[in-house]
């Protein structure tokens, strides 16, 4: 097939480009002709409350995990620039194209994937030449709402002829919006990108932690609805029976970072038990906090699914999530992880102190590399290849 895929790619940053890289990488590897479109201007800097929308790379390391391996990634759109998602329409028709992938996950970038897949779609009929549209969703609304969401949504959700979507969760939310909808379920593959993991002790010494405390990691962008206030609210329970634990927080904040460190001081979480390395996190250098990790936690308010339980299986490393959206799809209880039944600091200090008090590690790292195997990105590939076009 000759595949467009359309979403932020290098050498723009975060999940979502990694995503659409290792899915590049596998499809081209299958025998497909693949292009890949992204933004010149992915968001306007007010809409950014990040440092910096780039990756952050060292020149002198051989990391390659964002990196598109079939040519750079065009880019093409400006995110609050009509004439541009024309222009990318163009640009994808005169691919010729087969199919053309969209990686959906908020309504902000809907105006520009409506036009761009009417446009693309137009073009390719004009010329005898009939092209299907794909939307892989990751979220069909935002975890933070705001008017017109809905309205933006169904305008781009009606240009596209199959949904392929990542958890139940997600599945149920598009049925609500598009009861008609044509609907692929694929689980979302491993983050193989970040490379495996390292020496525990290793790593432990290049943040400073004793190589024989109880860790546990928050990883990840930090935004209100993945509940790292949640997390810093347990921590005084959690020492109360594990007193030399170490939390790290390891992201980038999206938010007042003022609130979260007013919230240390009131809740007095000694400084020795917390290792905060809130920048974006360098692809080379996420392998060294997972590493040093027993167990990520993701005390999330909401979710549909998260990458970063990928990131985690990625490096054999089990998780402790809330029961929200689709992430007890993906943490298995008492199998790859633990689930807390509330998003409240008692919930989940309760599954902190119990994976540890119950050494839990092993077991649950055994049912981690069980449970990965099926997270293929082969397999997620044949799902794509077997839409009907």
């Amino acid at each position: 097939m000759r595949i467009v895929i359309v979403g932020t790619a290098y050498p723009l940053r975060g999940g979502i480009a990694h995503h659409i890289s290792l899915l590049e990488q596998t499809l081209v590897r299958r025998g497909h002709d693949v292009k890949v479109i992204t933004f010149k201007r992915q968001y306007p800097k007010f809409l950014f409350p990040g440092k910096s929308q780039e990756e952050i790379t060292n020149d002198d390391s051989d990391d390659r995990s964002s990196r598109i391996t079939n040519g750079p990634a065009e880019q093409l759109i400006d995110s609050i620039n009509p004439i541009t998602w024309m222009k990318a329409g163009v640009a994808a028709a005169n691919f010729k194209p087969d199919l053309i992938l969209f990686k959906y996950w908020i309504p902000f970038f809907a105006p520009a994937y409506g036009v761009l897949a009417r446009t693309a779609k137009r073009l390719t009929r004009k010329h005898g030449r009939e092209c299907r549209v794909a939307f892989i969703v990751d979220n069909v609304l935002p975890h933070e709402k705001r008017p017109g969401d809905l309205m933006l949504t169904k305008f781009a959700f009606r240009a596209v002829d199959y949904f392929i979507v990542l958890s139940d969760a997600v599945e149920r939310d598009l049925k609500a919006v598009e009861p008609a909808a044509k609907i692929v379920r694929l689980d979302h593959p491993t983050f193989e990108n970040f490379g495996p993991r390292v020496d525990r002790f290793e790593a432990r010494t290049k943040l400073g932690i004793s190589g024989d405390a109880p860790v546990i990691l928050f990883f990840g962008y930090i935004r209100k609805y993945k509940g790292l206030d949640i997390l810093l609210r347990a921590m005084p329970r959690i020492l109360e029976r594990l007193t030399e634990l170490r939390l790290i927080v390891a992201g980038e904040f999206y938010g007042d970072e003022k609130e979260y460190r007013a919230l240390i001081e009131e809740l007095r979480i000694p400084a020795k038990n917390l290792v905060l390395a809130t920048d974006y996190i360098p692809n080379d250098q996420v392998t060294i906090y997972f590493s040093a990790a027993n167990v990520c936690v993701l005390p999330y308010r909401s979710a549909t699914q998260s990458g970063i339980v990928l990131v985690a299986y990625n490096f054999d490393v089990p998780a402790i999530a809330t029961n929200v959206g689709g992430l007890a799809e993906v943490v298995k209880d008492g199998e790859s992880g633990l689930i807390a039944p509330e998003a409240t600091p008692e919930s989940v200090a309760e599954k902190v102190i119990q994976f540890f008090e119950e050494g839990l590690e092993e077991k649950l790292t055994h049912g981690v590399i069980e449970e990965k195997q099926k997270y293929s990105w082969d397999v997620f590939a044949e799902g794509i290849e077997t839409l009907k076009l």
